[in-house]
């Protein structure tokens, strides 16, 4: 085995160099910039807006929310609130925001199935008591018998048990 051929194993650590190859010396740059993953203080930024981001979730459940009465728009603002923090630690304590590029290749595709997929449940969701058996629907849920079951067990709360 020639002095060659043993510089074509091993990891490449930059364009032209192996992990063995004396010729080249081993900083962690890549075509002379540096990686950077962010600091101490992004960490710390990204940690105080997920805690924010959470003390406006608690919001919704306070008095002092101004749509109270629209439980809907609580749901939308929670739901945004937690995709947002959701990007956050993705990007950020997942370190995606320095991935290369080859990251959009997997994540674009997954996300666009994941939107048709739920849009062709739209459907399905819409119209699931438009055709049932009688076997399922004796046996659904409706909000008068949750009503009863809740009142049922309010009243067993109540009493003292027999034994």
């Amino acid at each position: 085995m020639s002095h060659h051929d043993h510089h074509e194993h091993g990891p490449i650590t930059r364009p032209g160099g192996t992990a063995d190859d004396p010729g080249h010396d081993l900083d962690h740059s890549h075509g002379g910039h540096e990686e950077h993953h962010g600091g101490l203080g992004t960490y710390l930024a990204v940690f105080l807006a997920l805690c924010f981001l959470t003390s406006m979730s608690f919001l919704t459940f306070t008095s002092y929310w101004p749509w109270r009465d629209q439980p809907q728009v609580g749901w939308a603002f929670m739901m945004a609130v937690s995709c947002t923090k959701a990007m956050l630690v993705i990007l950020f304590f997942m370190h995606v925001l320095w991935e290369a590029n080859w990251k959009y290749v997997l994540t674009i595709p997954a996300a666009m199935m994941a939107v048709f997929l739920a849009i062709m449940l739209i459907p399905d969701i819409g119209m699931r008591n438009r055709m049932i058996s009688q076997e399922r629907a004796v046996h659904m849920a409706r909000p008068a018998d949750v009503s009863v079951l809740e009142r049922a067990g309010e009243q067993r709360g109540v009493e003292s048990p027999a034994h």
